[in-house]
């Protein structure tokens, strides 16, 4: 085994969820099938990044949308590198990303956490 290729994110729906990824966090749409039974097969990755990808997978039931922004506990599930802090950052807030504090300087890097449209919590992390 090589590495994580998909992660699955259980989102209400397919295209609010395609355009919080690709508007407001940048991301590439990489994959977007019709699977024919009223479901999607639906991967986004962060532009320019042959790494792990977001498989978006619309709950079918309610026990799947009682998941939907809470998959990690309330905890920081995702971790989302850059290597321009303050500019991902700047842009991010522009685009209506929520951040649930200012950015920190801490000896592994620079972080702020931020919620997705679901509020999934996430971090936004510049290595040091």
């Amino acid at each position: 085994m090589s590495h994580i290729a998909l992660v699955t994110l259980v989102v209400r729906d397919y295209d609010e969820a395609l355009s919080f990824y690709t508007g407001a966090l940048g991301f590439e749409l990489v994959e977007d099938t019709d699977r024919g039974d009223g479901s999607r097969w639906v991967v986004v990755r962060p532009r320019g990044t042959s790494g792990t990808g977001l498989l978006l997978a619309r709950g079918k039931d309610e026990a799947q949308l009682g998941s939907v922004g809470a998959q990690t506990g309330g905890r920081v599930g995702f971790f989302l590198h850059t290597e321009d802090f303050a500019g991902d950052h700047e842009r991010m807030r522009a685009a209506g990303v929520r951040f649930l504090e200012e950015p920190r300087h801490e000896t592994y890097g620079s972080v702020a956490v931020f919620e997705d449209l679901y509020g999934n919590r996430w971090d936004l992390l510049q290595p040091a």
